[in-house]
């Protein structure tokens, strides 16, 4: 199992990174940070896109592996996004600590951490990095552990995305309190992408939750079929980061006529 493989590898690092910064020194230096920025107020508007920063991935290979993390992430920003996604893991998506400190210094957006986070050592990490929001999966963590890491990451002042792929990951993000939900497309353990899976679960979800759509969404089409749905923002990474210009994808993904944009 793929997932299975990720995780024993976070659990290395995780150990290493304890090694270098204990618990305690982390927590100390992660207290008393500048606040976040919302990503639940910016994409409050709807229609809105968290756009993403992803060198490569397991299912579809490299795709941008010498990507300007500042130009991309400013490029986003120009071209309307309302939030940026930035892949952290470094074994399997080529991402780092760093692509996240950079693309936060450069925008004025909120900037998600994607990653797998299974100890509470990377809330506290992603705090201090800048993140204004972590990614909590649902289905890797037990719901015990889901509702202390959002307890946590509300004392340190950061939002979460929680992940779900299906009902039973859906019911447990719900039982935990979850405010923002994203609903993954691409299954975890067969990585095949369909945009049903957000239009099936979108109906159990209560009012009030703001529902991200996560993978596989490359047309404006796709956009505005959820969005009458009822959703209210789109993370999309594959799509911008394969574009030979990313900036006029995401205008045309967010309906923009071409003058509206600027390159």
């Amino acid at each position: 199992m793929y997932l299975e493989k990720i995780i024993e590898t976070k659990k290395l690092e995780i150990a290493a990174a304890k090694e270098r910064l204990s618990m305690n020194m982390l927590v100390e230096m992660a207290e008393n940070l500048p606040p976040v920025r919302s990503m639940l107020s910016a994409l409050s508007s709807g229609e809105a896109i968290i756009a993403e920063i992803k060198r490569r991935s397991p299912s579809r290979g490299m795709l941008a592996p010498h990507v300007d993390v500042e130009k991309l992430a400013s490029l986003y920003e120009k071209n309307g996004a309302k939030a940026i996604s930035v892949l952290t893991d470094k074994e399997y998506f080529g991402g780092s600590l760093d692509d996240l400190s950079t693309s936060r210094k450069k925008v004025n957006l909120p900037v998600l951490r994607k990653d797998f986070i299974i100890d509470p050592y990377q809330i506290y990490e992603s705090r201090l990095i800048g993140a204004d929001c972590i990614l909590l999966i649902a289905d890797i963590l037990s719901e015990e552990s889901l509702s202390s890491f959002l307890a946590r990451a509300a004392y340190l002042g950061i939002e979460c995305l929680v992940e779900v792929h299906n009902r039973d990951s859906l019911d447990r993000a719900l039982n935990c309190g979850a405010n923002l939900i994203g609903i993954n497309n691409r299954d975890l353990k067969t990585f095949e992408v369909d945009i049903k899976t957000t239009l099936e679960l979108l109906p159990l979800v209560p009012k009030g939750i703001t529902i991200v759509s996560e993978s596989g969404i490359r047309t404006r089409k796709e956009i505005e079929e959820l969005s009458k749905a009822g959703v209210k923002a789109f993370l999309i990474g594959e799509t911008l980061m394969t574009a030979p210009d990313p900036g006029k994808i995401l205008r045309t993904l967010l309906g923009k006529k071409e003058e509206d944009g600027s390159h």
